[in-house]
């Protein structure tokens, strides 16, 4: 008995060693999957805005960079992407109110998983929106969402 014993703990030791067994560290951070609005682009992309978390999503950027409402987002997405690189996509919009113009910058991730792989949005389903934000600024003005 202590023989199967003495086995068993070399190979729980060697296990946690080289990185055999899955530990709750190892997964994704949480995140809310729901679509919270979604917008199709001029190529035909489908790109969801999630609800997410204080990382990317809504949760993100509408308490961090006080976009609040999903037509600015979507605007921004309805047209074709101003930059690309690989799955990352990067709309532009332009919001004006008298004589005050912001530009609203729209980052997408067009893939399952963010490119540092932490996130995964299931298959056959895109991350989508990681964030949104105007150009110079660390929280956009109030009027952009009324």
């Amino acid at each position: 008995m202590k023989r199967i014993a003495t086995g068993a703990a070399t190979i729980a030791a060697t296990a946690l060693l080289t990185g055999i067994i899955t530990t709750p560290a190892q997964a994704g951070p949480a995140w809310d999957k729901t679509v919270k609005c979604q917008q199709k682009d001029w190529d035909g992309r489908v790109v969801p805005t999630r609800v997410g978390n204080s990382e990317l999503g809504w949760k993100h950027f509408s308490g961090r960079h006080n976009i609040k409402k999903c037509k600015i987002v979507n605007a921004a997405i309805d047209g074709k992407p101003d930059k690309v690189s690989g799955a990352r996509l990067e709309y532009w919009a332009y919001a004006w109110n008298g004589s005050r113009r912001v530009k609203v910058i729209v980052i997408a991730q067009y893939a399952r998983k963010t490119s540092d792989g932490r996130y995964d949005a299931g298959r056959g389903k895109k991350i989508g929106v990681i964030t949104a934000y105007c150009k110079g600024m660390t929280k956009c003005p109030n009027w952009l969402n009324q």
